[in-house]
This record gives C-alpha cells, sequence and structure tokens, in this order.
C-alpha cells in the first residue's frame, strides 16, 4: 500500500457530528441557533477575554477588527513581512497601507525595535502576528503601542492555545482575531473569531458584521455594513472542538517534542520555543540550509509520499506589494529555507519515525 501523509487533517473524533445534526434536525443552520452564542461565550471563557464575536473565517474576521477601530485610507498599519498575505490583505481591503518589518532570527516573529523605527504620524496601529503558533514580543509591543497612542491588533490565527508569560495570545490587544480553517488547532471547517475586552468596540464589531443593521428598528440599516456572519452549524462544531482543545493543543506540544528528539544533530534549525511562552506548534517547522535544499528535500519527501508546505514567503516580495524596494532579509531566510513538516494531531509515532527517518535519509544520515 502507498503511504500518504498529508501535512494537516483536522481531528473530528468529538460531539462533531451529534452537533451538527442537532442542527439539521433544528433546522437552524445559517446565522441563527444556539451553537454560536455557546460558541462564542465558551470561546471568550477558554482565552479569558470580555466578548467574542464568531465570523465566517479568519480574514474577515481581520478586516472586520480594522473597521471596527476605524482604519481607513491614509492610515497605516505595521506588519510583519513574513505572514500569510491575509494579515496583509485586511489592511488594504480598509484603504490603508501596509507597512512591513523585519522579523526576529529566534522566534520568527515581528522584531519591535523595526516596529520603532517605522512608526510615523500616519501610524494608526500594529498587526502583531503570532507566525506557526510562537507568541510575539508582547511586552514591548504593547509598550510602542502605548508610548505612541496607537493601536494593538493581534492575528492570532495561528496560534489559538499560545501563551505569552502565562496569559493566552489574543488577550492583550485592543481587539483579536483567530481563524477557524480546516488546518488549524481547532477548526469550524471555515470560521473565525474576533475578541476584546472593550465594549465598545464589541458593540461596533456586532453592528458592522450583520450588515449594519439597527439595535432600535427592525429590518433598518443605519451604516453600510457587512455579511460577517458564522453559521449555527460551523459553530456547532466548534463548540465540539472546543471540549477538546486541551487535548489537541497537548498533542500537538507531544508531537514537536518527538519531532525535535529525532531531527536532533541534523543540518537543520527548528522553529524552537524562547523565552517565557507556550508554543502550540500549529506547524512544526524547520529550516534547511538553503532554497535548493529546501525544494530538494520537500521534493524526495513527496516521493515517499510525505506532503510539507514551505514556509510564507515574505509579502513584500510579492508582486501587487513589491513596488517600493524592500529588503528584509531574516523574513527572506526564514521564506526561502523553511519547510512545514506534518503536523496533525492525530500523527502517531509510526508516521512520525518515518517522516524524520526519510528525511536522515535525504542528508544521508545513518537510520537506526
Amino acid at each position: 500500500m502507498k503511504i500518504k501523509i498529508p501535512v494537516y487533517k483536522p481531528s473530528l473524533s468529538g460531539n462533531e457530528k451529534e452537533y451538527v445534526q442537532d442542527c439539521l434536525d433544528s433546522s437552524w443552520i445559517s446565522s441563527k441557533g444556539k451553537y454560536i452564542k455557546e460558541f462564542e461565550t465558551k470561546f471568550a471563557d477558554y482565552i479569558g477575554v470580555e466578548k467574542a464575536i464568531g465570523v465566517c473565517n479568519g480574514t474577515v474576521a481581520l478586516h472586520l477588527a480594522l473597521l471596527t477601530l476605524g482604519i481607513s485610507e491614509g492610515d497605516e498599519v505595521i506588519v510583519p513581512t513574513f505572514t500569510y498575505i491575509a494579515s496583509v490583505n485586511a489592511i488594504r481591503y480598509t484603504g490603508a497601507q501596509p507597512i512591513f518589518v523585519d522579523s526576529l532570527e529566534s522566534t520568527w516573529q515581528m522584531n519591535p525595535e523595526e516596529v520603532r523605527k517605522k512608526i510615523t504620524n500616519k501610524t494608526k496601529a500594529i498587526l502583531a502576528v503570532h507566525i506557526y503558533g510562537h507568541p510575539c514580543e508582547m511586552d514591548e509591543l504593547k509598550k510602542i503601542a502605548k508610548e505612541n497612542n496607537i493601536f494593538l491588533i493581534e492575528d492570532a490565527a495561528e496560534a489559538f492555545g499560545s501563551k505569552y508569560k502565562e496569559k493566552f495570545v489574543g488577550t492583550f490587544g485592543d481587539i483579536s482575531t483567530f481563524s477557524f480553517f480546516g488546518n488549524k488547532t481547532i477548526t469550524t471547517g471555515e470560521g473565525g473569531m474576533v475578541v476584546t475586552n472593550d465594549e465598545t468596540l464589541y458593540d461596533r464589531a456586532q453592528h458592522l458584521k450583520g450588515q449594519g443593521l439597527a439595535m432600535y428598528r427592525e429590518y433598518w440599516h443605519d451604516i453600510v455594513g457587512y455579511n460577517y456572519r458564522i453559521t449555527n452549524i460551523c459553530a456547532a462544531i466548534g463548540v465540539a472542538q472546543l471540549e477538546r482543545a486541551n487535548i489537541l493543543i497537548k498533542r500537538k506540544r507531544e508531537i514537536a517534542e518527538q519531532y525535535k528528539s529525532k531531527l536532533m544533530n541534523l543540518p537543520v534549525e527548528i522553529h524552537q520555543e524562547v523565552g517565557h511562552v507556550y508554543h502550540s506548534y500549529w506547524m512544526f517547522s524547520i529550516l534547511v540550509k538553503n532554497s535548493q535544499i529546501r525544494d530538494e528535500l520537500r521534493e524526495f519527501l513527496m516521493a515517499k509520499g510525505i506532503e510539507t508546505r514551505p514556509t510564507f514567503y515574505p509579502v513584500h516580495t510579492m508582486p501587487m506589494y513589491s513596488k517600493k524596494y524592500e529588503k528584509h532579509p531574516v523574513a527572506e531566510s526564514i521564506g526561502w529555507r523553511g519547510i512545514n513538516l506534518p503536523s496533525f494531531p492525530n500523527l502517531n509515532e509510526e508516521e512520525i519515525n518515518y517522516i524524520t527517518s526519510s528525511i536522515k535519509k535525504y542528508f544521508n544520515v545513518e537510520v537506526e
């Protein structure tokens, strides 16, 4: 039998089917139903924030957060160039300008000193992205935001369950976002969440999310809003996933530890847990010496039935964002040399042994 190990697949072994069937039986399948409020409430309780708003995906969560803060044309938002494209596209949706900063070599997260250098009188917010589940330097970023009277937004799409100094990411910013796409640590298929401790921001986000519907008059809309609502079916899956969240996060960290042990002494750099943080290891990632080795190794693994992904290409190098020449060497180095290895919760020890022994074979290291 031919081996096939995907880079990711969701774990759906809890109450997902039962709760979805309940939605179908009740006929509440769209943007109303009991699971939406339950998911929002339980998610807020889990990470420790006051308010949570379910939305249809992580990208619109970002857009909604930016709109809620009043980010618009003429504004600047500082963002790491080493991120998934959605972080930057959402800024452009508002008409604002993304201002790119480089990453720290140690953690791969945005470099606070670079952030300081890029602040101008047009800067309205810092968008901190917790790449691959490792937290950003939140103390420094909060300090910079406060000193300059600008907003701090957290994009925690890849970092559900990660902690910075014992606090969950997503609880430091003025407003924060999560994604529940099928490859995230907890999933709803498609879905996202906007969270905040600010009642005013919560009310603004709710208003914008639901087509600008006025609270005081039925079917009366007093602003141009958006249809960014989550469905009851997606929320039902989310409730079931939250019930197993601790198990899923624990398993992801176990997988990371197994990889670290088995890849020791190979010519690869591992995305390590650095500082007083709790890394949820959404993806387990490595760096090799150069892009040629990266591509060759990925092809070698694919031939053995092992799917991998390249790390994100720095956004400042992409056609629509490269009109002004910029150089961000750390982000470029990670982007050209990085590989995401299979990281799904149900990955077993036999599969990890097969993956790591295959990597050893590529590097001509004797396999025990």
